[in-house]
This record gives C-alpha cells, structure tokens and sequence, in this order.
C-alpha cells in the first residue's frame, strides 16, 4: 500500500471554551495553572447525555485536539523547546511542540462535570492549556494505574516548569480586580498563577527585562512588566467594554 492509503480524515466532536485568547500565557503543559477553567461546547451530533455515562466517576479525563492556530504553518524535524532556554533543539517526537506532522494536541485535565443548558451541553475542565476555539477530537477518561507510570523518566522536562516569582498589583490593576470580582471572583489567583509561571518566550528569560507585556484573558487585557525582580500588573481593561 501506498502512503496515500493511509491517508485519514477526523470530525471534530466540539469545540473548545477557554480564557486564553491568544497563544501568549497559555501554560505550556496541562493543570499547571489549576485556576485556568474551560468547557467544551459539544457539537449537536454529539451533545447528548448519554455520550458521558459514567464520566463523573473519573476526575481526570484526557482531551484530544486539534492545533488550529498553528496548523497552517507546518511542522520541522526539529524544534526548540522553551524548557531548554529555546536555543537546543531535540527531535519534534521528543517535544510536545505543536508544529507537528498531524497537529494534535494531547491534555489531561480536571473533571468538572457535565451540564445541560438549554440545548448546549457542555462538559467542564479545570487546568486547562489550551486556545480558544480550538476543534476538540477526543474526550477519553484518566485511568491512574494505566496512565501514571510511577518510574517513567521525563528527560530534559522531568520536573514542573514555574518560578518562585513575585506578584503584585498596582493602584489601577486593584481597583479594576475590585470592579470585576462579581463577574471573575478568582482573577487575582488566575492571573498570579499565570506570571508564576513566567509566561516570556525562552530567549528573554532573564532577570532585567524592560519590555512592557500584554496578554487576553477572557475579555480582559492585562498590561505587567518585570519590576526589579518583581512582575506588576499594571493595568486590567476590558477590550470590549459595553
């Protein structure tokens, strides 16, 4: 048989509801940010009740994806993980680089539940890294005893990313935490979460950084920079106000 043979084609079963609008700030693996909530709006085909009998005895589930936003733009044998400074390069089978020869993406994330509203079913997920609007392929649950191997190794990630960054808010990013408590109760921890996590491309990764950097959560641009070790929030607007 030829290659072409093997040729496939996939139908999404849904589609993906997250706070991260844009790649920047997405956590680069799942449940890094636990307070980073999503859903996954089901397709009619496929929004019934039945499709998740049993789904809530498990509080873990894998999803399946599709890279949509970065598709279009191929894949290289050999790609440059943020984890080794993005100067090494290791083999794309060795990385969970999303320029891939298929772009589908692979997380394990909170289950948060099933819930009907009106005619949308929706399924709930907590520690979510992914896009918004992103074409969801697979939804299978976590079984620990198969898919935690207690001895695996994890090569050059082998520990969780993150720092022991220090967060803080300025005058106007409190102010505007204040006015939208009602709407997002957990921004101040979301966004704290976030920083932590030093959301920087690899290259600029370093203690002095002058550059002032923005990023969409949910509505909300959020405006910080690197303070003397320090990342401010500046500024929370919202980008579509009414």
């Amino acid at each position: 048989m030829s290659e072409t043979d093997y040729s496939l084609s996939y139908q999404a079963i849904g589609i993906v509801r997250s706070p991260f609008k844009q790649k920047f700030a997405i956590p680069r693996q799942p449940n890094l940010v636990r307070e980073a909530r999503g859903e996954i709006l089901l397709f009619k085909d496929f929004a019934t009740t039945d499709a998740f009998r049993e789904l809530e005895t498990f509080s873990h589930l894998w999803l399946l994806f599709h890279f949509h936003g970065t598709a279009e733009q191929g894949w290289t044998p050999t790609v440059q993980p943020p984890r080794l400074g993005g100067k090494q390069r290791v083999g794309v089978f060795a990385s969970r680089s999303p320029f891939r020869p298929n772009p589908i993406g692979l997380s394990a994330l909170e289950n948060l539940g099933v819930e009907q509203r009106d005619e949308e079913l929706v399924l709930k997920v907590g520690g979510i890294d992914v896009l918004d609007g992103t074409p969801v392929l697979d939804i299978k649950p976590y079984i620990p005893y198969a898919d935690s191997i207690p001895d695996a190794t994890g090569g050059f990630a082998q520990s969780a990313p993150g720092t022991d960054q220090t967060v803080e808010f300025s005058g106007a990013a409190e102010s505007m935490l204040a006015s939208l408590a009602g709407r997002y109760p957990e921004l101040r921890q979301f966004i704290t979460a976030i920083l932590r996590q030093d959301p920087r491309p690899a290259w600029r990764m370093k203690p002095k950084d002058e550059k002032r950097y923005g990023m969409s959560l949910y509505d909300l641009n959020i405006k910080w920079e690197l303070q003397d070790d320090v990342a401010v929030v500046l500024s929370i607007t919202e980008e579509n106000p009414d």
